[in-house]
């Protein structure tokens, strides 16, 4: 006969019962280990506050001070024992602290919940991980200058529709990313100082009747002050919808950038060589060279905007304050801030090791009847005639051209007069992409000078 274990309804995994399903269902450690670190400073802070305070002994606060560090030590060291019979890392580390001091582990928690200690934690934890978002985006930013200031005035292909457009310089198109990747600075420091509020005495829901000190341990935890509400305090996850709101626009940014790099790097273009470093082999195509970080980085977004749409669902139905639910807010969280950092890293290693080859891209830059706007401007500059006219010549001029099998600059000066007499030999002055790109002097155009005024300015902001 079939043991009838196997059929039971929560399946062969969970044969032993509901309990199982209980275990499994409501424990957190896998994950949520990872915030050891802050679990740890803020219980330090809260005891360091309970002394002071004088809710607790000295003998007590000294003898938990030095249990914690015992505890960091062990987890760092990779010999600490998780349980999950124990459900999350607050458990586990005030477990471990009891084996180590005994009674005065039992009085850490006065005057907190794990609702506000998990706030704390996570806060904490968010926090670090938009410090190292900061770096990572002002080494993305600072290798990009440098790409720029090397080719402020090669020319090449400036594209809308993925179409030849007009000329631009190697140096402003660097720099176009550098405007994106800054605001992507400002969201992240602009998370951090409004997220910068401790949750840690907020306890439950509702605030707690022992004479706590909420600000000695805002400011030991490096926060700016104490949440102003418990409620709120508890429930709060607006910190990693930001965190995550700002990992997924950048992570959009870095797909964008991903984008042109694979398309820059393919036989078709040859505008950019990928370091080895960033690039892999086809495994029976000896003259193909991969571009398999740009494309990571590129498919990385799925997994941040996911995280994102995930996390905003869990959030959006829940009434105050705490809920059960909310144990589903890290692991989506985790896996972004991974993924972010990573592609920050990737990029930036990409960046720094790639070589634009100028040649190709000053070849690209003057295709497609690059400079047929600069033509259609020196009509109405030297003309007078209405842009809509000069429009109409020009494009006249790119038929012949096209049909003729040749570039606008290539046309003689016949050819353009039987399009408008008044052109004279004044017009092949502009035709060149060299003078197209130096002749967009307006405030952020692609002019050399102009795109060396921004590296300055840039260089200087980011010492």
């Amino acid at each position: 006969m079939a043991d009838q274990s196997s059929n039971q309804m929560w399946g062969g995994r969970f044969a032993a019962g509901p309990d199982a399903i209980m275990e499994a269902i409501n424990a957190s450690i896998g994950f949520d280990k990872r915030m050891a670190a802050q679990d740890i400073a803020g219980s330090r802070a809260h005891a360091a506050m309970l002394g002071a305070t004088g809710i607790l002994e000295p003998s007590d606060v000294e003898a938990i001070r030095e249990g914690l560090l015992t505890v960091l030590s062990e987890i760092e060291g990779g010999t600490f024992a998780f349980s999950t019979a124990l459900e999350d890392i607050h458990m586990n580390v005030e477990a471990r602290l009891k084996e180590i001091i005994g009674e005065p582990a039992g009085r850490l928690h006065t005057g907190r919940s794990r609702n506000d200690q998990v706030a704390t934690d996570f806060k904490l934890w968010v926090r670090d991980q938009l410090d190292a978002a900061e770096a990572g985006l002002l080494a993305l930013m600072k290798a990009l200058v440098a790409q720029a200031e090397a080719g402020a005035d090669w020319v090449m292909p400036g594209f809308t529709h993925l179409q030849t457009a007009q000329p631009v310089t190697w140096g402003h198109h660097m720099m176009a990313y550098v405007e994106m990747f800054a605001r992507d600075l400002s969201r992240v420091r602009d998370a951090r100082a409004r997220m910068n509020e401790s949750p840690l005495g907020a306890a439950a829901l509702a605030g707690t009747g022992f004479a706590i000190d909420r600000h000695m341990t805002a400011e030991a935890l490096g926060f700016d002050r104490p949440s102003a509400n418990s409620l709120d305090a508890v429930s709060d996850r607006d910190f990693a919808l930001e965190f995550l709101g700002a990992a997924s626009i950048c992570a959009m940014h870095l797909s964008r950038f991903a984008e042109e790099l694979v398309i820059w790097s393919s036989a078709q273009f040859r505008f950019v060589v990928l370091s080895d470093r960033f690039s892999t082999g086809s495994s029976i195509m000896p003259q193909k060279k991969n571009p398999d970080a740009a494309e990571l980085i590129r498919a990385k977004v799925g997994r941040i905007f996911g995280a994102q749409t995930a996390l905003m669902m869990v959030m959006k139905g829940l009434p105050l304050a705490y809920s059960k639910d909310m144990q589903e807010d890290k692991e989506q969280v985790f896996d972004a801030a991974d993924n972010w950092m990573l592609a920050l890293a990737a990029m930036e290693g990409m960046v720094r090791d790639m070589t634009a080859n100028r040649e190709a891209l000053e070849a690209a830059a003057g295709a497609g009847f690059s400079t047929a706007t600069d033509l259609a401007d020196w009509l109405v500059r030297e003309l007078g005639l209405p842009f809509r006219d000069a429009h109409h010549v020009t494009g006249s001029l790119v038929a012949k051209a096209e049909a003729k099998g040749c570039d606008l600059p290539d046309l003689s000066l016949a050819e353009m007069q039987s399009v408008h007499d008044g052109i004279t030999e004044a017009v092949y002055g502009v035709l060149g992409v060299h003078n197209s790109v130096a002749s967009r002097m307006s405030y952020g155009g692609t002019a050399p000078a102009r795109v060396r005024e921004q590296v300055a300015r840039w260089k200087e902001i980011l010492g």
